[in-house]
């Protein structure tokens, strides 16, 4: 009995013994296989690094570049000029006439003369001026004198002739016998005149 006792002991130990050699032996090659993992991911990452690299270089290059062109595009910041103080439109008073019969030539060395005059001088000279045109150029400046005082609660006799203009109309044609049956054209021409009154303060 003793024997067969001693016996089972030895079996049992050397079975132990195998069962320990044979976990040892599979935890020494898990552990092979795992460095030979971690290795061919350390390659791997190491590659990826060294394409990589170049790229990433490349792209701090570019921001550096970015950086710098937006330092030499930056302009320095001007201070903002002091905003001037806007004075208020002056009140203009209008008045026009259209296809008046006197050629613009004409009219236009009267309303030379009488452009920006004051309204009592411009009627003076107007008043007594030989040229036919200044009936109709005092006509208008009259009615824009009365304009002024109707419309907008003005004093005619502050005024002054701030513009006047004159701008050629549609021309009449006629024409005139002459001796051997011929005919000569005769043009008569016509005007827009157009005035605009201010009060003499804003001169």
């Amino acid at each position: 009995m003793a024997d067969e006792q001693k016996k089972t002991t030895k079996k049992s130990e050397t079975g132990k013994a195998a069962t320990e050699k044979g976990a040892a032996k599979k935890a020494a090659k898990q552990d092979d296989a795992k460095k030979a993992r971690s290795g061919k991911g350390d390659a791997k990452k190491k590659d990826s690094a060294k394409k990589d690299t170049p790229r990433k270089k490349a792209g701090a290059k570019k921001a550096g570049d970015k950086k710098e062109t937006s330092k030499k595009k930056a302009p320095a910041k001007k201070e903002a000029p002091a905003r001037k103080a806007v004075k208020a439109a002056p009140i203009v008073v209008r008045a026009s006439s259209r296809y008046v019969r006197v050629a613009p030539r004409k009219a236009r060395l009267v309303a030379d003369q009488v452009r920006g005059m004051h309204i009592d001088k411009a009627r003076a000279l107007l008043q007594f001026s030989p040229r036919g045109a200044a009936r109709d150029i005092g006509k208008l400046i009259e009615s824009a004198a009365s304009n002024a005082e109707n419309n907008h609660d003005l004093v005619a006799d502050e005024m002054r002739v701030a513009e006047i203009t004159v701008d050629e109309g549609p021309t009449l044609r006629r024409y005139r016998p002459r001796a051997l049956g011929r005919a000569t054209p005769i043009n008569k021409r016509t005007s827009h005149i157009a005035v605009a009154l201010s009060p003499e303060e804003d001169r």
